[in-house]
């Protein structure tokens, strides 16, 4: 059954932060302009720039920050998963990683979106966080891509401060996982920590924890840690622009991601579309 879940712009009020897991989770900074969100579909997506959110983990607010790095996976999955749809709203900021996001921004009224992937923001805010010290936590993936992760990183950004490095066993998540994660993190004094479970898992740690992090970024990256191993090569610039890195991804991995995209994708395009016609229709109506 699917469970449909509402989510508009960050800046429209809501009465009742949403609940992940026992902790209620504050969906804006107080001291901080954060992107607003438009609802694609059921997800609240942030109209921001590679540079902005980069630059928004460098330098957080007090309280900290946490980005969602979105695609039509995550999209789709906050219709059937409640308690992702609530961390998945809870983000500060929830980027257009996949094209389609971008085309359906596009369409909700903001033309000049651009796509706001993980890898960028990554490497990004890495470059930007050299000049200011920042240290870096990787959680997730296996101890033998934690290891190439940490020397490819270092190869590319010689600078780079990696405070620590953490692969966990596999498992649900428990409160003594998040109690784990706050006190490694803590004790090796990183200033943003990057998160590489997949969905939900990854999104729904990242917003237990933050609370227990002040001042602290923390980015739900998934995929990336394999990138940056070398692990998993990144589709050619030419498909991604033409929104076909999910064909990519399923030529590499067709056991394991047939089930995403081939009920994904088409379900999204026809929930879109109803979406537009009736903004369409809202506005045609409006304007009568």
């Amino acid at each position: 059954m699917l469970l449909w879940f509402r989510c508009g712009r960050a800046d429209a009020g809501i009465l009742e932060p949403p609940v992940v897991g026992s902790v209620k989770v504050n969906l804006v900074s107080e001291t901080t302009a954060l992107p607003n969100k438009i609802t694609v579909i059921s997800a609240g997506i942030s109209t921001t720039s590679l540079e902005e959110v980069a630059g928004l983990i460098v330098d957080p607010p007090p309280e900290g920050l946490t980005v969602a790095v979105s695609n039509v996976q995550a999209v789709m999955m906050t219709r059937s998963d409640k308690e992702y749809a609530a961390a998945h709203a809870a983000s500060s900021i929830a980027t257009s990683d996949g094209v389609p996001l971008v085309w359906a921004l596009r369409k909700l009224g903001q033309p000049d979106q651009s796509r706001v992937e993980g890898f960028q923001i990554t490497s990004r805010a890495i470059e930007l966080g050299l000049a200011k010290n920042r240290r870096h936590f990787f959680y997730g993936a296996s101890q033998e891509t934690l290891d190439l992760l940490q020397e490819k990183l270092k190869q590319r950004y010689p600078e780079i401060e990696i405070a620590g490095a953490y692969s966990p066993p596999f498992g649900p998540l428990t409160d003594g996982t998040v109690a784990d994660v706050v006190t490694r993190v803590t004790e090796s004094g990183a200033n943003i920590l990057w998160i590489g479970l997949g969905l939900p898992k990854q999104d729904v740690l990242m917003v237990r924890v933050h609370p227990e992090l002040p001042g602290v970024s923390i980015g739900a990256i998934g995929a990336v840690f394999d990138w940056f191993a070398g692990n998993v090569s990144k589709a050619p610039e030419w498909m991604q622009k033409a929104g076909l890195e999910w064909l990519y991804r399923l030529s590499k991995e067709p056991r394991r991601l047939w089930r995403r995209y081939i009920y994904n994708n088409p379900a999204y395009l026809i929930l879109l579309g109803k979406q537009l016609l009736l903004a369409k229709f809202k506005k045609t109506k409006v304007g009568t």
